[in-house]
């Protein structure tokens, strides 16, 4: 059996090693290091993926979250509400730009921003609500929206986990998450869905306005050189990222495809198990492309299984094992324990297994069959 590994980015590469040796090499023949034509190339190439007007590379999604705020000129002070259950970038750029962070609880079937909690945290100075597609799955947009537009509020999707995946309104209409809101970033970081061999990012939009704003802030503030209209940053994709996620793109389907299969065949061979919590999605839908494949484990040793795991090899990982609310730069009184209750749940439950494009059955059988026996001891 091939080493198991949590992410498989070699195998991968193997299998379009010479569309990315080429890009490479354009850009090293060319010395187009920087906006260069493969920068522009991938940007259209994802406005049509996407379905949406405006894609805007930049440095790393944590700028893209960030970016995506100071468009929307958002005020020190104004409150920011976001999920308490995920990676610490997504606060972290609200507390860079003195926005005030309001952490929220989670749902506890789906992992995502918890609706109801997100009502009960509104007050006269919300500006802002953070929804994070979290570990792949597409949250409740339909009801994000809703609210957004009752109380006047930006949506900004974190989409830093969901490339590709669909979200279907109760309209019946589809669209790719990071396309509904008012703004929405992403990270192309390798590991990700649709990832590069460094750090990469991009902000998604469909207003006009805000994406002429937004270009200007991740080069310097520049629309003319060296005359800087808006205060910005330097976060720019380069073009040697750009041409590896040129290859990616047109292959990202297929690659949400093979993540969705092997958490089939995981599910499958879970089912059954009382101490064990799948993932609940529909294996024909694309509204949950798994980033991660993260499973809760009841009424057993969680931190004892992952030992077990890692010493037969088998990567895994927990995500998340520290509440942001706990967290030692977000601490605040504001914050009591019983806001949290799902949140504090999943931190003790949750185990997140391999997940790649490059799994293969006899892989999935020896990491289901190593978690099934740990469990039935």
């Amino acid at each position: 059996m091939k080493k198991i590994q949590m992410v498989d980015l070699k195998s991968q590469y193997e299998k379009i090693k010479s569309t990315v040796d080429a890009s490479i090499q354009e850009v090293l023949d060319t010395n187009t290091y920087i906006n260069g034509p493969l920068v522009h190339q991938f940007q259209k190439n994802l406005e049509d993926y996407l379905g949406v007007k405006h894609v805007i590379p930049c440095a790393n999604g944590t700028d893209a979250l960030q970016i995506a705020m100071m468009g929307l000129d958002l005020k020190p002070g104004d409150e920011v509400i976001t999920a308490d259950f995920t990676f610490a970038a997504t606060v972290e750029v609200i507390a860079l730009l003195q926005l005030t962070p309001v952490l929220v609880d989670v749902d506890l079937n789906n992992m995502n921003i918890d609706i109801d909690a997100v009502k009960k945290a509104i007050t006269p100075k919300t500006k802002a609500i953070v929804p994070v597609h979290l570990f792949g799955r597409a949250a409740n947009m339909d009801a994000i929206m809703e609210i957004a537009k009752e109380h006047n509020l930006y949506v900004i999707e974190d989409n830093a986990q969901a490339i590709g995946a669909d979200y279907v309104s109760k309209s019946g209409a589809k669209s790719k998450v990071g396309t509904i809101g008012h703004v929405a970033a992403t990270s192309f970081f390798p590991s990700k869905n649709l990832g590069c061999y460094g750090d990469g990012g991009a902000i998604f939009t469909n207003d006009d306005k805000l994406a002429h704003i937004i270009r200007g802030i991740v080069n310097h503030g520049m629309y003319e050189r060296y005359h800087h209209d808006v205060v910005g940053v330097n976060s720019r994709l380069d073009s040697i990222q750009a041409g590896v996620l040129n290859a990616k793109l047109p292959l990202l389907d297929e690659y949400n495809k093979a993540r969705r299969l092997a958490a089939t065949k995981y599910n499958a061979a879970f089912a059954g198990n009382a101490k064990i919590i799948t993932p609940d999605f529909d294996a024909n839908e694309n509204d949950h492309v798994f980033h991660q494949y993260v499973l809760r484990i009841l009424n057993a040793d969680r931190n004892a299984l992952m030992q077990y795991l890692l010493d037969k090899g088998i990567p895994c990982a927990i995500y998340y094992p520290i509440p942001l609310h706990s967290q030692k730069a977000y601490l605040d009184p504001r914050y009591k324990e019983e806001q949290f209750p799902v949140t504090n749940q999943l931190v003790q439950e949750v185990i997140a297994l391999p997940m790649h494009t490059e799994l293969d059955d006899e892989q999935i059988k020896f990491i289901t069959d190593s978690v099934l026996e740990f469990l039935n001891k």
